[in-house]
């Protein structure tokens, strides 16, 4: 019964120890968290009742036992009897076990007979369960009540938002804060006078969290802001002051080129590293990517073919590059070497900011939310990053409870209170509402547009009704999308619509619940609209892997390419494979080839091929750790290119450019296109606000 009992136990451990590492180092399974004491009490219990009765090794000797006897013959002569016996016995061995033996019992658990190797593994296991056990629950330890931030959300040519936490001393219900600014020259320092700005009202009823707006600045300039008490006092935070740079005035179409960063999906301390649970190392190796602390290495792209987004007519000799051709860039790098890149002037997160129910959930419940949300802004790793780059954002379910579908029914718990505290940290941040009171917003940047999606709040229930009738994006914001691609089609170069969710249908596991699998009506129609207006780029986040996609328009429209980032810092699945290559369904496209006829001539001969309607480009399942640096350049508008850079794990793993049709902007009328800038800054000199004028 004992032995029986030691390898059960040694079964026990085993089992424990990969559960826990695969919580720990692999996926937060939420399931885990309950499997992982149970395995402990059950490898306990064996390891009592199964403990061998001895504590030496043992071994099986043999004995040779002679009897000699004399013995009187009856003659008078003297013999010896001389008997033989053999006996087998069981005795203790002293015997120290060896370096092999020992390590084979500590990581595999065999059973030993060695009490200090038995407390050992029991030691080991303890340690883990420990390690599981502040992973679950430092998020809810750790309520970071007393965190002070401030970051940067929205970004207007004359206009930013600004989020402030500034908790007052005990006892106070609220605490003005007022924000001071002013206009800064790039890096250098300066010594302007400060401006009053606006007033923050922080009050413990909104967690002492606001969002200001700070008006009357000027297109494409840098400021800088800090905070004050009553009696224009510097308060303590920030150390130094926290600088912007405007948005540039969309109006002046004299081309752009800047860098923005694109991912989704976070928690901190994933993978786990004991008493770190404060950390989120993407945020680590993003600082590190856009502010590197001493100079590196530039690698640099060798020539290949690039991705085009053009018109799909008939090819010929000269356009053989008018389909999205794309393969991995080989890196060349050159010591030494200095390329300009562009600022990268904003981040744009895709949901999953939080994990309310991963690795535990901790109820329907205001306060659960907020301190999750706090937890993120105290990490030393994220403070790094969003006190230097305006950050704005779109949520997925995890900010709510996995697999949400809103089905337009605000009072669907835990709806009220996930999205009360979505609000205060992160949505009063972003560009104003396309409807008041919803999540769904576009904004410029430059010669680009953007369509923030809410792909949560209005999604149907998939397992009822007619699959026709299923919709993400709900009727009022399906029309404001339609709307906007009518009004950016021919004013902005590039236009960018952001997903949480995966817009391709290529992936397989739990397609349904997360991309937009389950809504084919929908898609079909919107990739219509999609394809009808050049220089579409759909950016996703939410499945933990890297993918581009190309849906292909056939002979009519415009290709558009999806750009999947995840996990900012977060679990990505080994050796599971997930992504379909290609879709089944197929369009027709006219091709051209050069064919030699009887008489020998060359003739141009055009024939139609079935291709797949999506197809993937690349596909990178590995890394924790991810996000895209999108660069946009039209600065040549009859060449305009968006540059994609795939980070993963703080390295550069895949390089895609995407060549845009040439767009003729409409023209304006605005004051501003005919003033040179050199002016505007000698205007700016004497008081005149020649940015009012248009």
């Amino acid at each position: 019964m004992s032995a029986s009992l030691a390898v059960a136990s040694s079964a026990l451990s085993t089992l424990y120890r990969i559960v826990v590492y695969l919580f720990l180092q692999v996926a937060p399974i939420s399931r885990a968290k309950y499997a992982i004491p149970v395995l402990y009490l059950g490898y306990v219990v064996s390891l009592y009742f199964g403990t061998p009765a001895f504590s030496e090794v043992i071994a099986l000797k043999k004995e040779v036992v002679t009897i000699e006897e004399e013995k009187s013959e009856k003659n008078g002569d003297v013999v010896t009897d001389v008997t033989v016996s053999e006996t087998t016995a069981v005795v203790p061995v002293v015997e120290q076990p060896t370096l092999k033996s020992a390590l084979s019992t500590i990581i595999f658990s065999v059973p030993s007979p060695v009490r200090a190797l038995r407390w050992v593994n029991l030691t080991i296991n303890t340690l883990l369960l420990l390690a599981a056990g502040e992973f679950v629950f430092f998020p809810y330890f750790d309520s970071a009540s007393d965190v002070v931030y401030s970051r940067v959300g929205a970004l207007y040519p004359d206009v930013v938002k600004l989020v402030v936490r500034y908790p007052a001393a005990a006892n106070a219900t609220e605490h003005l804060v007022r924000v001071a600014w002013r206009q800064t020259d790039g890096n250098a320092d300066t010594d302007a006078p400060w401006r009053e700005g606006p007033l923050a009202n922080l009050t413990a009823e909104h967690d002492w969290v606001r969002t200001v707006t700070l008006q009357g600045l000027w297109p494409s300039t840098s400021y800088e802001y800090r905070f004050e008490d009553g009696n224009n006092t510097a308060l303590p935070y920030p150390a130094a002051p926290i600088r912007f740079h405007t948005a540039p005035d969309p109006r002046l179409h004299s081309g752009s080129h800047y860098r923005f960063v694109a991912s989704s999906c976070m928690t901190p301390n994933f993978p786990y590293l004991p008493l770190h649970g404060r950390r989120i190392k993407g945020f680590d190796l993003l600082a590190d990517y856009l502010w590197p602390s001493k100079p590196v290495p530039v690698s640099l792209p060798t020539p290949m073919p690039v991705a085009q987004n053009v018109s799909n007519t008939p090819a010929s000799e000269n356009n053989t590059l008018a389909e999205n051709v794309t393969a991995p860039v080989v890196n060349v790098t050159t010591p030494g070497a200095e390329v300009s890149v562009p600022p990268t002037e904003f981040m744009i997160f895709m949901g999953d900011f939080i994990y309310a129910d991963v690795p535990a959930y901790f109820g329907d419940d205001k306060e659960a939310y907020q301190r999750l949300y706090r937890r993120n802004y105290n990490s030393p790793s994220f403070r790094k990053v969003f006190e230097r780059l305006p950050i704005i954002h779109t949520y997925d379910d995890h900010e709510i409870i996995n697999n949400y579908a809103g089905m337009g029914n605000d009072s669907l718990p835990p709806f009220q209170n996930a999205t009360n505290a979505f609000e205060l940290y992160n949505a009063d941040a972003n560009y104003d509402p396309t409807d008041p009171e919803t999540y769904y917003y576009d904004f410029r940047y430059g010669d680009a547009a953007f369509f923030v999606l809410d792909t949560r709040r209005y999604r149907s229930d998939i397992f009822s009704d007619d699959p026709s009738s299923h919709t993400m994006l709900g009727d009022k914001q399906l029309t404001a999308l339609y709307n906007w691609l009518g009004k950016v089609n021919n004013t902005a170069v590039f236009k960018f619509v952001v997903s949480s969710v995966p817009f391709t249908q290529l992936w397989t596991y739990e397609a349904l619940e997360d991309t937009w699998a389950a809504f084919p009506y929908e898609k079909s129609a919107l990739l219509a609209a999609l394809q009808s207006v050049p220089n579409v780029i759909v950016l996703s986040g939410d499945r933990h892997e890297f993918a581009a996609i190309e849906f292909e328009s056939g002979d009519a429209g415009h290709n558009v390419v999806e750009i999947s980032t995840s996990p900012m810092s977060m679990f990505y699945v080994p050796l599971i494979r997930t992504l379909r290559p290609r879709s089944e369904e197929v369009v027709n496209k006219t091709r051209e080839r050069v064919v030699v006829n009887e008489e020998g001539s060359e003739e141009v001969e055009r024939y139609v091929e079935e291709v797949p309607r999506e197809k993937v480009l690349r596909y990178i399942a590995e890394g924790n750790y991810k996000w895209s640096t999108i660069e946009v350049d039209t600065r040549d508008y009859s060449h305009p290119v968006v540059k994609v850079e795939i980070m993963i794990d703080g390295k550069p793993a895949y390089h895609l450019d995407i060549l845009g049709k040439p767009v003729k902007l409409q023209s304006t009328t605005a004051l501003g296109a005919l003033v040179p800038q050199s002016f505007k800054g000698v205007l700016d000199r004497i008081g005149l606000k020649p940015s009012r004028w248009f």
